[in-house]
């Protein structure tokens, strides 16, 4: 698992109703034990058309994946503790919502990271 990555694009901030919060990992090391209430949607408005995964049951927001890559991004929040992961940034920082202001103690980057 990736470390932490906060999105403040306006997608993300949609999808979760704030701050998008990601770790990830490469989808051939992704087990579901149980699907029962996931499901898939195409974000309409993707820049990358891509998709995320939700459950139906309790309408967690749980997984953005982008066409062609090999990874997928997991939110945290849904990751049974301890993880062994820490936040390492965020992303899109320009975009964040008025409402507030980014963690200025966090690395940030205007754009994707690299």
């Amino acid at each position: 698992m990736r470390d932490v990555l906060l999105c403040h694009c306006t997608e993300c901030r949609r999808w979760a109703g704030h701050v998008w919060a990601a770790s990830a990992a490469l989808v051939e090391d992704v087990r579901f034990v149980e699907e029962r209430g996931l499901r898939w949607i195409d974000s309409p408005d993707s820049a990358h058309d891509a998709r995320r995964g939700f459950c139906c049951e309790c309408g967690s927001s749980l997984f953005w994946q982008a066409p062609g890559r090999d990874r997928i991004s997991i939110a945290p929040g849904c990751l049974d503790e301890p993880t062994g992961i820490r936040t390492m940034g965020q992303i899109w920082v320009a975009s964040a919502g008025d409402y507030y202001e980014p963690d200025e103690r966090i690395p940030s980057h205007e754009r994707e990271a690299d």
